[in-house]
């Protein structure tokens, strides 16, 4: 029996770095051994803000890829300025208060000059493009993954020419998501992309997401079946020889301007000030992209000794960072908006061995995974005496070299768990 063909269209690929490429990465690397046959479609000149070359060594050598070229305003944006381009491309927005006028004016242009998003360029070509390659290659299955939703509206258009079952993968919300807020769009540009989502949303003959949340909030929506299906964490080979001496606490990822839990910045001080062990032993890591507005906030509050920024590494040395690490911080903006997201990271802290200290809104998806996974304690930003009572616990079990976590129910969350998921929705469409 033939495998069943499946078109991937996605934006984030290898040598892309950062968690949404790998969502893609693995469910290929599984697929094949579940009777599906993924052919990827990527773009051929990229301008991917960050870029982690060892992922290239994980794509699957039988794996057909396909690729075209694309346009994108960054690569003349760029040319205004390079700082402000890449920190806007990799979601790095800063306050309303201290964009400079190029910033202002690029996150305009960007917003309403650019819809869905700065990927729209290449929608009609590559329309033009796979309805060719669908046709002779006989695939009856088209998958589109975002952001960015231009992957979407390539789908939809794909959906109204051809026969084809078109199933859509949101690694985010839509219109809901934080940064959308910042990208100072008209009343006429945000009608639009109300106008596209439910356009996508209504037409895709299967949704998949990735959060409770956001199945929630697009039930609202459609009457499309909607499925679950969060990242997850793969086996590794990554190994350490021991933990770090110093009592670590580590954040992987990007660190965006809303994403400043000013309530852990001020307990830390207080307990350098109060505790001089605490004080000796202490290094807070910050690995990935870090706002200017997150970094200025630690030193405001005295912790500039104890800080270390390495920016972003490979995904092979994120790992060593986890796992080396005494403590993990995970980090979401305290808002309604933001309680669907699950930052790819988490899958990975959680088979770590290294318990997770993490800071969001009530009631989100994050907080419940943690707790049921007991890979750690999740707090709200009004906590700050629990939080201080938190790391003092931990802080004491460091000193006495019993500082661990005793995971439960991890399994669901494998790769391989997730990609039978996904295998099986396929197949049922």
């Amino acid at each position: 029996m033939n495998p069943q063909k499946v078109l991937i269209i996605a934006y984030y690929w290898p040598p892309a770095g950062g968690p949404g490429v790998q969502r893609w990465l693995k469910f290929v690397k599984y697929l094949p051994e579940l009777g599906i046959e993924p052919i990827v479609y990527c773009p051929e000149n990229p301008n991917y803000p960050i870029v982690d070359e060892s992922l290239v060594n994980e794509i699957p050598n039988d794996i057909t890829i396909i690729k075209q070229p694309i346009k994108e305003p960054y690569q003349l944006a760029s040319f205004l300025s390079k700082r402000s381009s890449k920190k806007i491309s990799s979601g790095v927005i800063p306050k309303a208060k201290k964009q400079s006028l190029t910033e202002k004016l690029m996150l305009y242009v960007r917003g309403n000059f650019f819809i869905p998003d700065a990927r729209k360029n290449w929608i009609k070509p590559s329309v033009e493009f796979l309805s060719e390659y669908i046709k002779t290659h006989k695939i009856e299955t088209v998958i589109t993954t975002g952001p960015p939703h231009s992957m979407h509206i390539i789908g939809l258009e794909l959906k109204k020419n051809l026969n084809i079952k078109w199933l859509t993968d949101f690694r985010d919300p839509w219109t809901t998501i934080g940064y959308h807020k910042a990208l100072k769009l008209t009343k006429s540009s945000q009608q639009k992309h109300i106008e596209l989502e439910t356009k996508v949303l209504n037409s895709a003959d299967a949704i998949v997401v990735t959060s409770n949340h956001t199945k929630n909030e697009f039930e609202t929506k459609t009457t499309k079946p909607i499925s679950v299906i969060t990242n997850g964490y793969d086996n590794h080979s990554v190994r350490v020889e021991e933990k770090h001496k110093e009592f670590t606490l580590s954040h992987i990822g990007s660190l965006l301007s809303e994403r400043n839990p000013k309530i852990l910045w001020e307990v830390l001080s207080e307990l350098i000030s109060e505790n001089i062990a605490f004080s000796k032993a202490f290094q807070l890591n910050l690995i990935g992209v870090v706002s200017d507005d997150v970094v200025e906030s630690i030193h405001n509050t005295g912790l500039k000794k104890h800080v270390n920024v390495i920016g972003y590494v490979s995904h092979d040395e994120a790992i060593k960072y986890q796992m080396a690490s005494r403590l993990l911080l995970l980090i979401e903006i305290d808002s309604e908006d933001t309680k669907a997201i699950i930052p790819g990271k988490l899958f990975e802290y959680l088979i770590s061995e290294t318990p997770i200290l993490a800071i969001g809104p009530d009631d989100s998806d994050v907080q419940e995974i943690i707790t049921k996974t007991n890979t750690g304690v999740y707090f709200n930003y009004n906590q700050k005496e629990k939080l201080k009572a938190q790391l003092i616990e931990y802080f004491e079990a460091y000193q006495k070299n019993s500082l661990n976590v005793n995971a439960i129910g991890l399994q669901p969350y494998s790769r391989k768990a997730l990609t039978k998921c996904m295998s099986e929705l396929i197949k049922a469409m």
